[in-house]
């Protein structure tokens, strides 16, 4: 049973196995100390759970159809609520039994999975490195000399080395990342709001996320379309727009790179990170190096700046009274709130406005980005005699994500020549997740890698793993071709208003040649108008198919003086696409020489002089 996917221990009950046998034995492996683990469920609240849930199949008439998690274990980091459990939040004296638990766990028992354990972390959530606890420093599942990463470390342990195919985490900064990174499992970063936060014990209540780990895509993405839902007791939760169920990550997508990526001297996370590289660009994506600096802007305001003190907000009522028992670097870390008033919170809330304007405007231009999930490893001792500053490094790809409302998975990418774990991460925006997931599903089978710790190979998707997202309306045949001349192109600011509408390129052609195209004055992003008339030439286009159901808002986004009409093509079809009223013209530039908006741009780039 040790490496098991979902698939596995759903197909041992189809072949007879029931829940009741396994999950009695499994329980006793897990007896042994183990820092990974705060509790390990208890014969009489696992007997309860087995009981539940033979008593919700035989009320479904036995149709394990109505079960998609039936008799999966799962660990829940300690800060998430477990009818039956503690929940300590890494600290004994802020422990408590809640009287249920938390929407996101009631949702997956629900589904049929039973709850083995309450899984160890950096005491209230507050590290990424998985050394800040009173309950012991849960070490790396390839070498114990190694940090696990946090503050999820007891959830990201427990599902490397096996020992169960799931668990939850949580990520405020990092924390359902950086530890799938260093102990080569799979972690997904939800949308703010997209998994319930009731019952979960808040760090930054603002940013915090439910993560999910598992040894592969597939079983990473199931729990999450299960997990996923909107909770109306969560003032902060959200439903997912219909067109992220139709949003996909092209097959050769256009990523963004850190041009200057930072590895505080790792030269074997230097190497993996370029191989990595080298190998996406090599199945066909295109990667493109991006100065990172406004991410670190960003970064700055979560520990530097105002928000710390919502992690104070989190936990105020204790901290006035048990400061002696918050672990002293937590400590530490959250006091800093006493230096910042009500006004550097609204400071820092129009500063990451304004910055995250730029960084959804950089995004446009991309797919997803491309980052290490963490820049090194350190030793665990290292991290004790260093514990800010390591900590804080640890955090260079991940601490700007929350804070700009994107949407994250982590995946393995190789093992070091040492032997540890490399990861990457795909950063896109909101909602996109579940499209993330699909690519990574694709990268991860492709490296040959094992899962996490375990030695098992992770397995072929199957058709049924796959877990697509219900299409659109009209996405198989009902669609309508359109053809885009400028910021609407491949690789352009606005093209994600079309991929994010399921919406498929064709080809690139032309136009007849009885077109003329203009660059139009003060529009963002910058905007070309295409006018017929009697003389003109051939103007490049790309063709896309737009399915039926999403044209109409894709048309009500379309600004003037622009529009759409109908074009004619260089082979004399005719199609919809952008055009331009006259009027608009008088105060362009004639641009109709270049042949298209991308050359034009290019000759842009080419006029202005590199600026060191």
């Amino acid at each position: 049973m040790r490496g098991w996917t979902i698939g596995d221990w759903l197909a041992a009950y189809r072949d007879g196995a029931t829940p009741s046998s396994l999950l009695t034995e499994w329980r006793r492996t897990l007896n042994k100390p183990d820092a990974a683990w705060i509790s390990v469920v208890s014969e009489v609240v696992l007997a309860a759970q087995l009981g539940a849930l033979t008593d919700r199949l035989a009320a479904a008439g036995g149709d394990l159809r109505q079960f998609p998690l039936y008799g999966v274990p799962f660990a829940v980091k300690d800060n998430i609520d477990v009818a039956g459990f503690e929940t300590t939040a890494g600290c004994p004296a802020f422990a408590y039994a809640p009287d249920k638990s938390a929407t996101v766990v009631a949702r997956l028992v629900a589904a049929g999975a039973i709850v083995m354990g309450k899984t160890n972390l950096d005491q209230f959530a507050t590290g990424l490195v998985g050394v800040r606890s009173p309950y012991g420093i849960p070490a790396n599942a390839f070498d114990p000399a190694y940090i696990s990463g946090g503050s999820s470390s007891g959830s990201a342990s427990v599902v490397a080395r096996g020992l169960v195919p799931f668990s939850l985490g949580t990520d405020t900064a990092g924390s359902g990342r950086v530890p799938a990174g260093l102990n080569n499992i799979v972690g997904i970063k939800p949308t703010r709001g997209a998994l319930s936060n009731t019952g979960v014990v808040p760090a930054c209540r603002t940013l915090d996320c439910v993560s999910v780990f598992a040894s592969t895509v597939p079983d990473a993405t199931r729990v999450y379309d299960v997990a996923a839902a909107l909770d109306l007791t969560d003032g902060l939760s959200r439903e997912a727009p219909r067109s992220a169920l139709s949003w996909r990550m092209p097959d050769t997508p256009r990523l963004a790179i850190p041009a200057a990526p930072e590895f505080y001297g790792d030269k074997l996370a230097e190497q993996a990170f370029a191989e990595t590289v080298a190998t996406m660009q090599s199945r066909g994506a295109v990667c493109v190096p991006v100065d990172f600096s406004l991410f670190d802007e960003v970064t700055a305001l979560l520990y530097d700046g105002a928000w710390v003190a919502e992690r104070y907000a989190a936990i105020r009522n204790f901290a006035q009274t048990n400061e002696a028992d918050i672990h002293p670097v937590v400590r530490d870390i959250i006091f800093k709130a006493k230096q910042f008033s009500a006004a550097d919170a609204f400071d820092d809330a129009y500063r990451l406005a304004d910055l995250k304007r730029k960084a959804d405007a950089l995004l446009a231009g991309f797919d997803a980005l491309l980052v290490p999930t963490a820049p090194t490893h350190y030793r665990i001792d290292e991290l004790l005699s260093d514990p800010v500053r390591l900590n804080t490094r640890q955090g260079k790809y991940t601490n700007f994500v929350n804070l700009l409302d994107w949407s994250a998975v982590a995946v393995p990418a190789c093992l070091r020549s040492d032997g540890l774990p490399f990861g990457i991460t795909l950063i896109a925006d909101a909602w996109r997740e579940r499209a993330l997931c699909e690519y990574a599903a694709r990268w991860h089978e492709a490296t040959g890698l094992p899962r996490g710790a375990t030695g098992l190979p992770v397995p072929e998707r199957l058709a049924s793993d796959t877990h697509a997202p219900v299409p659109q309306e009209g996405i198989e045949g009902d669609v309508i071709r359109v053809a885009v001349v400028g910021a609407h192109l491949r690789g352009m600011p606005l093209n994600h208003e079309l991929t994010s509408r399921n919406a498929r390129f064709v080809e690139a052609t032309t136009t007849q040649s009885t077109y003329r195209l203009y660059a139009l004055a003060n529009t963002t992003p910058p905007k070309p108008g295409l006018v017929r008339g009697d003389d003109g030439r051939a103007i490049h286009v790309e063709l896309w198919d737009v399915p039926a159901a999403a044209f109409g808002t894709f048309v009500a986004g379309v600004p003037a003086p622009l529009g759409i009409g109908t074009l004619e093509l260089a082979d004399g079809q005719w199609v919809k696409g952008f055009i331009c009223e006259p009027f608009a013209i008088r105060d362009a530039m004639d641009i109709t020489e270049f042949g298209g908006w991308a050359a034009y741009q290019q000759s842009l780039r080419a006029a202005t002089p590199n600026i060191r």
